[in-house]
């Protein structure tokens, strides 16, 4: 199926307590370059091992490298991008194919999902939540209490929405410059952006994506360790201290994606995540010399001075007053 050093399979470590409970899934090395969740996982892992800490009820799944390729060469992609294209397909092409046929089954069997990441330049930890309860057809929702909750007792301050609403505006942008290039509209894939939180909301569980910190930040594993156990002892499948809410929250929404549209494409200066923006303030320069301003004033997030042409290479976000829990 894949060349020799392309790992074939994908491992997880399960623990199923005695009494029911909810079942939560913890994933670590969704993008193969983040990686203080597969360090936070082991170091959980081997206390449960150990006999150091029982899960009594309920069940959780721990997966500490959900994309083993790019883990191995120390990237965030496979073939591809495993969190911006996650579903099972009958025809595997791509590695993260064969990844998505298993991982989306293990995330449908479970209720919960804390997915663990980092980002490339320097800032504190925050958290990703999903959408208001709604029944509409972007992403359709009933747990955004229980949502919040866990969100809230991860150990941060920071708490960022709006990631699907982003993605759709994207991807229309997409499609208009594919209709301008006379290229087919389906070569612009409608399902961008969905990752692991998002099939787990689609499957009818919830889940949220904490990044823990710089890739390279020692910290980092920490606030991953810290999270599993507030997590577990949230949803009561350890006997484990619940610490209260780590507020008051900073509460964000994700209001635009913008690609790169090539490589000559730059930034007016060295961005940082959540860096504030004022009004009418030059974020890049379009490779033609066309100027990208803030529309409005906000903070712009994930800044990726290395993204490729077609692929996302920052985002702009405003305060949301959404309460959290």
């Amino acid at each position: 199926m894949h060349p020799k050093s392309r790992t074939a399979h994908l491992q997880a470590h399960q623990f199923a307590g005695f009494e029911p409970g909810p079942r939560l899934i913890v994933t670590g090395a969704v993008h193969g370059n983040e990686t203080c969740g597969t360090r936070a996982i082991e170091r959980l892992w081997g206390e449960l091992q150990r006999g150091e800490l029982e899960i009594t009820r309920g069940v959780l799944t721990l997966v500490p490298v959900c994309n083993p390729l790019a883990y191995a060469h120390g990237r965030r992609p496979g073939d591809r991008n495993l969190n911006r294209r996650l579903r099972p397909t009958p025809s595997p092409v791509e590695y993260e194919d064969h990844i998505a046929n298993l991982l989306c089954p293990w995330l449908a069997a479970h209720d919960v999902l804390l997915d663990l990441h980092s980002f490339r330049s320097p800032g504190k930890p925050f958290v990703l939540r999903g959408p208001a309860d709604n029944t509409g057809t972007l992403e359709p929702f009933a747990h955004e209490h229980a949502e919040g909750r866990l969100a809230a007792h991860l150990g941060v301050d920071r708490v960022v929405e709006g990631w699907m609403d982003a993605y759709a505006g994207g991807v229309a942008r997409r499609r208009e410059r594919a209709l301008a290039a006379g290229l087919p509209l389906d070569s612009v894939d409608a399902s961008y952006g969905v990752g692991t939180t998002e099939y787990m909301r689609s499957v009818g569980g919830y889940g949220v994506t904490l990044e823990c910190g710089q890739h390279e930040d020692p910290k980092a594993p920490e606030v991953g360790y810290q999270a599993i156990r507030q997590t577990l002892a949230l949803l009561g499948l350890a006997a484990l201290p619940l610490a209260p809410p780590k507020g008051p929250f900073e509460c964000l929404r994700l209001d635009t994606v913008v690609d790169r549209l090539h490589e000559n494409d730059h930034f007016a200066r060295s961005w940082t995540s959540f860096d504030p923006l004022a009004a009418g303030e030059l974020i890049g320069v379009r490779h033609d010399g066309s100027e990208l301003r803030a529309p409005e004033a906000g903070w712009i997030v994930f800044p990726d001075v290395g993204a490729k042409p077609g692929n996302e290479w920052f985002y702009l976000a405003q305060r949301s007053d959404r309460p959290l829990d």
